[in-house]
């Protein structure tokens, strides 16, 4: 009897302490492991698990916390920053990390033969930061001038080792173990890991991350469904009604996300969009009545299937801290589309609206092939423009093609594409509404600005930018949205809901606003 006791604590023993793995899939490989060279999402992802940095936004508050430096301050009226790093620090290798660590990622980052997109983030106004370390433990960043969101900046720094390995030592939670190109990727427990829990139990708790690369996402359902995979972190709504559907516990709707889709027209001097048409995109109250006669709540019900809400301007509702909380959706008002139109010289005949000229409102719109849910949106922003008289033409290109037209040859007349957004500050979209800017949509790299609207927007992108007073970048934001909905430069459209399918076996899961939406505390996450 006591034997066969002492069996099954052992076999209890040995199943408690059985490694633990988390499974999902990426949709195609990461570029690279290296976190200063991070330009892709699957890499971002991979980054975001493995990589140390000295201070981590949480993507529930929006708050500051410590990670690898225990503390921080600023200094000088923003134009510095000092570090304290925890003490006994190490790499996933066993290598202590120091302030030389930190300071040696700063100046690769920043090298220009590098060409790290890091090194963009890190530089001031008036150059690189001068960079001193005052001990293992302490480093200070000073620049010539106020740095904006001078700590924030310091969430996607990845700290890592010396030397140029393909597969670095790590000072996150995992590290990269094995890397089969076109097949997986296995990540294990970084054993080196600061972090502890309440009860002292070294994080993270899970023992090792499978990562399948997996392209067909059709294919990356089923298996999630059969219970291959724990997790999709981003699926289209109609597989997650399908979740619904067949796994009810595991389909997780984050509301609406930062993401964006929106039109705009090609108001830039081209020779391939004749005068005539370039001065009704110019025109306010054209772009005010194609805005008005587009029926958002039907793209959000059924192009989405009711899994998004439509816009109110460029930044989305779900973004609390920045969004302008005046600015309404737009509502459907075809009546008063063709008030506007008429106030603009337009007539309406025969159900063909035209110019005071007589030229016959009609338009191409260019979206991304292979893309379902803007293929059909622009049907229905087709069939919509229809019953107030305008002809819509739709043409499907492939990105490649796609973004050639609108960035460079400027052959196209309106395009249909969306906007992901990384960080929940709307600093990253403030080069759209520069007008010198190359991302300047509707007239890139003006040398001045068109309007008077567009200088006033160019006044208030520089002081949302280089501003230190949160309050004052705030005030900046909001007026900015005041404008570009007054103005209408781009027409939004929706913000898609973030969906996701999580296991119910994954405990600790939080969905949260900015990317990585699901993996933000993956140290916290368990297994049961």
């Amino acid at each position: 009897m006591k034997s066969l006791i002492a069996g099954l604590l052992v076999a209890l023993s040995a199943l408690a302490a059985s490694p633990s793995e988390l499974h999902f899939a990426l949709h195609g490989d990461p570029r690279t492991f290296d976190p200063l060279h991070v330009e892709d999402s699957n890499s971002e992802i991979v980054r975001y698990i493995t990589a140390g940095v000295l201070l981590r936004v949480n993507r529930v508050t929006d708050q500051l916390q410590p990670e690898l430096a225990e503390s921080w301050k600023i200094l000088d009226g923003g134009k510095a920053i000092t570090f304290r790093l925890r003490a006994g620090l190490k790499f996933s290798d066993g290598t202590p990390l120091t302030s030389a660590d930190v300071a040696r990622t700063i100046q690769k980052a920043l090298d220009p033969k590098e060409n790290s997109p890091a090194g963009g983030t890190l530089k001031g106004a008036q150059g690189a930061p001068e960079i001193v370390v005052g001990g293992p433990r302490d480093i200070t960043i000073r620049y010539a001038a106020p740095k904006p969101s001078i700590d924030r900046i310091f969430d996607s720094l990845g700290i890592g080792p010396e030397g140029n390995a393909k597969m670095p030592a790590t000072a996150g939670p995992y590290f990269v173990a094995e890397f089969r190109p076109g097949l997986s990727l296995q990540l294990k427990r970084n054993p080196n890991y600061w972090k502890r829990d309440g009860s002292g139990r070294q994080l993270p708790y899970i023992d090792s991350i499978r990562i399948d690369i997996q392209g067909n996402r059709d294919i990356e359902l089923t298996r999630f469904l059969r219970g291959e995979l724990h997790l999709i972190h981003k699926i289209d709504a109609e597989s997650f009604d399908r979740v619904v559907r067949e796994k009810p516990g595991s389909a997780r709707n984050g509301g609406a996300s930062l993401d964006s889709e929106f039109l705009w027209f090609n108001q830039a001097p081209a020779k391939q969009v004749p005068e005539w048409k370039r001065k009704w995109f110019q025109s306010s109250a054209f772009r005010h009545g194609v805005s008005q006669a587009i029926h958002r709540n039907d793209l959000a019900a059924l192009n989405y299937k009711g899994h998004a809400h439509p816009a109110a301007g460029p930044i989305s509702t779900a973004n609390r801290t920045w969004f302008n909380a005046e600015l309404k959706p737009l509502p459907a008002n075809p009546a008063n589309a063709a008030k506007l139109f008429a106030q603009d010289g337009f007539q309406l005949k025969d159900g063909v609206l035209r110019d005071r000229d007589g030229h016959a409102v009609e338009f191409s719109l260019v979206t991304n092939a292979g893309n379902r849910i803007r293929e059909k949106a622009a049907a229905l922003i087709q069939d919509d423009l229809k019953k107030v008289g305008i002809k819509v033409n739709i043409v499907t290109l492939d990105i490649g093609s796609l973004l050639e037209r609108i960035r460079k040859t400027m052959d196209y007349e309106a395009a249909l594409l969306g906007f992901t957004n990384v960080d929940s500050d709307p600093m990253e979209q403030m080069n759209v509404w520069l007008s010198s800017g190359a991302e300047h949509a509707w007239w890139p790299s003006q040398k001045t600005p068109a309007t008077p609207w567009e200088s006033r927007l160019d006044a208030l992108v520089m002081e949302q930018s280089t501003a230190i007073s949160m309050a004052v970048r705030k005030k900046a934001a909001v007026e900015i949205q005041r404008i570009a909905v007054a103005e209408e430069p781009i027409i939004y459209l929706v913000n898609p809901d973030y969906l996701v399918a999580v296991s119910p076996a994954v405990k600790g899961f939080q969905i949260a606003v900015a990317p990585p939406q699901v993996f933000w505390n993956i140290e916290w996450l368990k297994l049961e």
